[in-house]
């Protein structure tokens, strides 16, 4: 007992450290270059996607991590709501999706390889031009096994990095560019947006403007994503909440202060998105005459680049590894190194990535399965989101007295205004991702092309999901019975699936001593069992209730 307290303090991550592995997720200078495009209307763009789908997403995971604090997140979450096949396709759409959206992004690091030196011109040529593009992304996906082998090395080893990470490539060089700005406006520059009210209002330009408010939408998402180390704070149902919120702030300032200061020095028609941003530092250096600072902030931008990943790499594959323990996966994928991280399943996946950035690079027409590969990933990820939406809203009938320490304002009035408002912009952005481009019949071919193929690979990845689900039920001997996952509540219970309860026990309390999930239940309860508040506030307050004997 006394080993296993040790190795739990051990694992403990600040709230701090859980704040900046969000942000590193979510935000990044890199991502504000493409709004800068709508130079200050991409201000209302950001507002518009942060009330509409930004919010309503850390206000729900805030109440599901507060009332189900126990470890899986999404899993758990989704699984308590709607069973467990759903919670799972929701793990496995998050770890495909890693798959295809760091695999195609590999190759645009290339082009920008030469922006590591003090060489400017040298560097906009060869991102014009890029050469021996394969040997420099090999480079790259180099970098990425390095820092997965690091991801393996623990929770709290990949949390300081992401927290120093964010804090350097991030916070640090948006300073920079905030204080820089000034001095160039003292300077006399005039920006090259108009810096008015007028200039908030986004211009109509027909399905573009839909489709760049539901590129918004997707800009937003993965802040939920690190409540796979729910577990590793030491006040869960508080730390949690309290982190998604200094994330959204601090998310929200990255991608409005960078974006508008980008659209204030660089011409509309100048922009690229490769390497607009070190253009900006590179303005911004010569107000203080120094040119080169643009190199000194690439080389902190990577450090970002670097708590992006690790936190992408060890995210799904943990909350995945532990939800294969009990029963969802063959041994092979359970199985945990000496840092109680899933390296198999981590190392696979970054091979799917790898294999993915070889073939965006090799096949003839790279635009077309870009696009394609990219709109798969926003219909995957919004059919993720409507799933969590739903499950919060059939928690709050099927379980309205499960004790959470944060609730979504306003009763079942506010959790409908909040979900829906997640729920209709997720499937605006899927109606938007599906809906064939101007530019489809030089880069895919058709519409219907276009449209099936998109249809097609979103049904591959569902259907792997399903078929997983179907396979752990044919096979019981994958449960590790010593697996840490806790049942769901329901089983608790004695019910078969999802359905109305009446108890106000909380989950913590409910799930403490009994057998792992996929093992008989040791402590059933009824659905209409009641403890008395002392309990649910002992629970809510210092989780005494779990920590006892």
């Amino acid at each position: 007992m006394g080993e296993e307290k040790t190795n739990r303090k051990k694992t403990y991550i600040s709230v701090l450290a859980l704040t900046m592995m969000n942000v590193s997720i979510v935000a990044g200078l890199a991502n504000d270059v493409q709004q800068s495009f709508y130079g200050l209307a991409s201000v209302t763009y950001f507002a518009i996607g942060a009330i509409c789908f930004f919010i309503p997403t850390a206000l729900v995971a805030a109440e599901l991590g507060s009332g189900w604090s126990n470890r899986g997140g999404i899993f758990r979450w989704v699984g308590e709501g709607l069973g467990k096949g759903w919670g799972l396709t929701c793990l496995l759409i998050l770890w495909f999706q890693l798959i295809l959206n760091f695999g195609m992004g590999m190759p645009s690091f290339t082009a920008t390889i030469m922006f590591y030196t003090p060489n400017y011109d040298a560097a906009v040529k060869f991102a014009q031009a890029p050469q021996h593009e394969l040997l420099i992304m090999t480079g790259w996906i180099i970098l990425y096994w390095v820092l997965t082998y690091l991801s393996t090395k623990g929770v709290k080893a990949f949390s300081n990095i992401a927290k120093y990470g964010v804090i350097i490539g991030s916070l640090i060089p948006l300073a920079v560019m905030i204080i820089l700005a000034i001095v160039w406006v003292a300077q006399g520059h005039q920006p090259v947006i108009p810096m008015t009210f007028k200039g908030l209002v986004p211009k109509w330009n027909g399905m573009s403007t839909l489709a760049l408010a539901a590129g918004v939408f997707f800009s937003y998402t993965g802040i939920d994503m690190n409540a796979a180390h729910i577990k590793q704070l030491k006040h869960p149902e508080k730390d949690f909440t309290k982190a998604m919120f200094i994330s959204i702030i601090l998310a929200f300032l990255i991608f409005v202060v960078g974006t508008v200061i980008i659209a204030m020095i660089i011409p509309e028609k100048q922009i690229n998105v490769l390497y607009t941003l070190y253009s900006v530092f590179r303005v911004l250096g010569s107000t203080i005459g120094m040119p080169w600072l643009y190199m000194i902030l690439v080389w902190a931008l990577l450090f970002n680049t670097i708590a992006m990943v690790v936190t992408n790499m060890a995210g799904p594959s943990f909350m995945l590894g532990q939800v294969g323990g009990s029963g969802f996966l063959p041994h092979w994928f359970q199985q945990n190194n000496k840092h109680n991280m899933p390296a198999h399943l981590m190392y696979t996946q970054i091979a799917g990535m790898t294999i993915v950035a070889y073939l965006v690079k090799l096949i003839p027409n790279v635009e077309g399965f870009v696009i394609l590969l990219t709109q798969t990933i926003t219909v995957l990820y919004m059919i993720y989101y409507i799933l969590m939406f739903t499950a919060f809203l059939r928690l709050r009938y099927d379980q309205p007295n499960r004790p959470r320490s944060f609730r979504v304002p306003g009763g079942k009035v506010g959790a409908w205004i909040v979900a829906g408002l997640g729920l209709i912009s997720s499937a605006f952005a899927i109606v938007l991702a599906i809906y064939p481009p101007a530019q489809v019949k030089s880069e895919v071919g058709s519409p219907i092309v276009y449209v099936s193929v998109i249809l097609a690979l979103v049904a591959v990845v569902l259907v792997i999901c399903f078929s997983v689900y179907q396979l752990s039920k044919k096979h019981p001997n994958w449960v590790n019975p010593h697996n840490k996952f806790a049942p769901f509540t329901w089983e608790i219970e004695g019910l078969k699936k999802p359905g109305k309860v009446l108890s106000n026990v909380p989950t913590t309390v409910m799930s403490k001593d009994q057998n792992p999930m996929g093992m008989p239940i040791k402590r059933p309860y009824k659905p209409d069992q009641q403890v008395s508040n002392n309990i649910v506030k002992e629970d809510e307050n210092n989780e005494i209730s779990t920590s006892k004997n």
